[in-house]
């Protein structure tokens, strides 16, 4: 079994100029919706890995936009831009920033190479910048002409939260809340951390916040460990989850659990329900599992490891838990297997045209471990009152050239203070913003 194993590795590490393993049969479409079609797992010796080599944008190229949009270059030149969060005053913030270093604790051997050299090979293997750039469109024509770094030395930052007068940021490892004043373009005053949160070998790295309408309560996300628990469920204490944070007195508590790797997340219209996009197991084939967008019910479960879209239970997960797979939630609205769907944003404020007014706004970063690809776009999930309401739609496309390779990976998207949709590209390094067509 271990020479098995050993041979699976080495095919992930030529994976990084090659595809291997098998290919999907349903088009990604089918595993949208819903009630997304889940065909029996299809697991191979040698795991699918069809990775979009990173080659950036060819100079004047960018995305194509939907009928009835248009798109163009907010900022250019970032490095690795992750994350966007919009000022009361219309700044908008970029998390530039990237993986933290492993541990070297952390499970090596072949395969973590292999890994590596894909993840590589994608154009997620740079250095953290480890800042927060502050950009600002000040004639309000689309463009950002200013930008100014407004904190640096972070570890890995990724959400941010703006309440009162604290600005809260989302490092690998902790929450922290620094001072801030409208306007401000740096802040130099050291943080105060408010939470630890789970760190060590950070399979998934990236932390999320969102703050309760009232102000009184950060939500922060918390992806797994590992992909299916073989790092055993001790190194996932805490994880898969998303906390609340109780501003007042610094109490937490996890809010949700069960949920591979949750990072997107957005308030419904109703400013009650919380919704979130997560990207769900590997490994299973390329029909499997979809990702999905789902409303958040406190102190409920959504399956993973043990089950995944409920009660479809993953025979890899050990020792099995068929108590919790009992009470598995179905999520409400898949994405498609393997889309890495990771930004999430309610159109409110937005002033795109029908069919893109109400809804939420999902960045799909795109897939590895797909044949053929999936994701690679900014989609839109149109909404009836606070529930999904029909197929989604394509808002941003041509992030693979015509070779496959990826030309930009969309990530974080947000709503800016003019309407208009912006779109975090960590391999382009733009921010893209979209609007009406004229």
């Amino acid at each position: 079994m271990q020479i098995l194993r050993t041979m699976a590795a080495a095919c992930l590490a030529l994976a990084a100029l090659s595809a291997c393993g098998e290919m999907a049969t349903l088009p990604v479409e089918a595993g949208m919706g819903p009630a997304p079609r889940l065909p029996p797992p299809n697991p191979t010796l040698i795991p699918t890995v069809k990775t979009a080599k990173a080659v950036g944008w060819p100079a004047g190229a960018h995305p194509q936009a939907a009928g009835g949009l248009a798109v163009a270059a907010y900022a250019s030149g970032l490095d690795h831009p992750r994350w966007l969060y919009v000022l009361p005053n219309g700044d908008v913030l970029v998390a530039e920033t990237n993986a933290p270093p492993k541990p070297e604790s952390a499970p090596g051997g072949l395969k973590a190479w292999a890994a590596g050299l894909v993840m590589k090979r994608a154009g997620a293997r740079t250095a953290s910048a480890n800042r927060i750039t502050l950009l600002r469109d000040a004639d309000g024509d689309g463009v950002a002409e200013m930008r100014s770094v407004l904190l640096e030395g972070l570890n890995s930052p990724f959400g941010m939260a703006l309440v009162g007068d604290w600005l809260y940021v989302a490092n690998a490892d902790a929450v922290m809340r620094f001072p801030y004043q409208a306007g401000q373009l740096r802040i130099d005053a050291p943080g105060d951390k408010i939470a630890d949160l789970p760190a060590g070998i950070n399979h998934h790295w990236t932390k999320n916040l969102l703050a309760s309408p009232d102000g009184g309560k950060l939500y922060v996300s918390v992806g797994s460990n590992s992909n299916v628990g073989e790092n055993g469920m001790d190194a996932e204490e805490g994880r898969a989850a998303i906390w609340e944070i109780d501003l007042a007195s610094g109490a937490k508590r996890l809010y949700a659990t069960g949920l591979r790797n949750p990072v997107g997340m957005a308030w419904a219209p109703d400013g009650k329900t919380l919704w979130t996009a997560v990207n769900e197991r590997d490994e299973l084939g390329s029909d499997l599992v979809p990702d999905y967008m789902t409303s958040v019910r406190d102190g409920g479960f959504y399956g993973w490891p043990y089950s995944y879209f409920g009660q479809h239970v993953d025979t890899r997960a050990a020792p099995p838990r068929p108590e919790l797979v009992a009470r598995a939630i179905v999520p409400d609205y898949a994405l498609g297997p393997h889309t890495a769907s990771l930004g999430l944003a309610w159109s409110g404020g937005a002033t795109l045209p029908e069919p893109f007014a109400h809804g939420m706004f999902v960045g799909q970063h795109g897939s590895w471990n797909r044949d053929p690809r999936s994701g690679y776009k900014v989609i839109f999930v149109p909404f009836s009152g606070n529930r999904p309401d029909g197929p989604a739609r394509d808002v941003l496309t041509g992030f693979l050239n015509e070779s496959g390779e990826a030309q930009g990976r969309p990530v974080g998207v947000a709503v800016d203070r003019g309407g208009g949709l912006l779109v975090a590209d960590d391999v382009g390094n733009v921010v893209w913003r979209v609007r009406a067509a004229p």
